[in-house]
């Protein structure tokens, strides 16, 4: 089992920022990726952006990429999506989440899911 445990979101008006944290704890392995998705009421849930443990680049969603930043923190088995230059489209419960495979774009590939946060942006 793998525990995932987010923190951060909130409201912030357009144009502004936010930053989400997601620890992992459990049974964690470098053969997992982690990464994030959103959902919104009546929608299915989305992928936003992810990082294999082992080492690469992070990928990210086009409606995201060049707004949003992911890094990883080995040390602290943690990942973090920084999220800059928010639109209220982004406005969405964000989920963290880890999978054995890769790319994880998919949320039908993830194996573990955090509790959610939400994020909330404002026109």
């Amino acid at each position: 089992q793998v525990q995932l445990v987010e923190s951060g979101g909130g409201s912030v008006q357009a144009g502004g920022s936010l930053r989400l944290s997601c620890a992992a704890s459990g049974r964690t392995s470098i053969n997992y990726s982690m990464g994030w998705f959103r959902q919104t009421p009546g929608k299915e849930r989305e992928f936003v952006a992810a990082i294999s443990w082992s080492g690469g680049s992070p990928y990210y969603a086009d409606s995201v990429k060049g707004r949003f930043t992911m890094s990883k923190d080995n040390a602290k088995s943690m990942i973090i999506l920084q999220m800059s230059r928010l639109e209220p489209e982004d406005t969405a419960i964000y989920y963290c989440a880890a999978s054995t495979i890769t790319p994880m774009r998919k949320s039908n590939f993830v194996a573990y899911w955090g509790q959610g946060t939400q994020v909330t942006v404002s026109s």
